[in-house]
């Protein structure tokens, strides 16, 4: 909540309860500090100055952002009952024990020889399998 402070003249406070009831709207949707402030109508610099003189705010910022994800969390678990969503789950948090492991093989062979020819003015490189390219 916006602290209350007596205005000893100069300029007016940007953050009033309903900015800061903008911005806790949005944090609390996971947006980002520079949506929530263009949401706001603030900039950027006068969030991190009221996140600076207003302790707690800035711990009350990362736990309204972190809310979609602990409700994101909680569905997966609570659809844990059917299996495909226990497998899913499974393949994403034991992924050494259930993931669908594919393996690939990278083995290439890379190795060329390079050989200049000065009539030619060009490069002709060639492979260990005889195909050959020249440039000029």
């Amino acid at each position: 909540m916006v602290p209350k402070k007596k205005n000893k003249g100069g300029r007016p406070t940007v953050m009033t309860e309903s900015v800061v009831t903008k911005l806790e709207e949005m944090f609390a949707i996971g947006a980002t500090d520079e949506e929530a402030c263009f949401y706001a109508g603030i900039p950027k610099k006068t969030l991190y100055e009221y996140c600076k003189r207003t302790p707690g705010f800035r711990d009350r910022k990362e736990g309204l952002k972190d809310r979609p994800v602990l409700k994101a969390r909680r569905t997966v678990v609570e659809d844990l009952e059917k299996p495909e969503s226990a497998k899913w789950y499974l393949e994403r948090k034991r992924k050494n024990e259930f993931s669908q492991k594919q393996e690939i093989d990278q083995n290439i062979n890379l190795e060329k020889t390079v050989i200049y020819k000065p009539e030619r003015h060009g490069l002709e490189t060639s492979s260990e399998t005889g195909s050959s390219i020249t440039k000029t």
